[in-house]
């Protein structure tokens, strides 16, 4: 069986999702800066050890890395990889919108009253 990112991306984890702050909408926003800083930390990371490795062996110049440009086929892989990036980070967008169509699943916030209750 092929790994799907796309599909991947939008996997709901096991369990009820806690909730953080009282208002919804900034609960949301602050899971995808979330998601989006961690992608950028990971990413930022590994370009970092990619540039020191080069420039340590005299591969590339800073300038050869900004005059670089895709082939068609380089652009569209990087293309698929923005497409697959933006479904990680608006995961928690696509949740809501399923458990819109699965109401008999429980919500987050009737996870939380009932934490609160018992």
């Amino acid at each position: 069986m092929a790994f799907d990112p796309l599909a991947q991306a939008g996997a709901k984890a096991r369990g009820k999702r806690p909730w953080f702050l009282e208002d919804k909408d900034s609960e949301r926003v602050l899971n995808i800066v979330m998601a989006l800083a961690q992608e950028v930390a990971v990413t930022r990371q590994r370009l970092d050890t990619v540039e020191r490795l080069l420039e340590a062996r005299g591969v590339i110049s800073q300038g050869d890395i900004e005059a670089y440009a895709p082939s068609k086929a380089e652009a569209e892989a990087r293309g698929a990889w923005t497409q697959e990036f933006i479904a990680r980070i608006l995961r928690i967008v696509q949740q809501e919108n399923e458990a819109v169509t699965r109401p008999d699943e429980v919500s987050s916030e009737d996870a939380a009253r009932e934490f609160q209750e018992n």
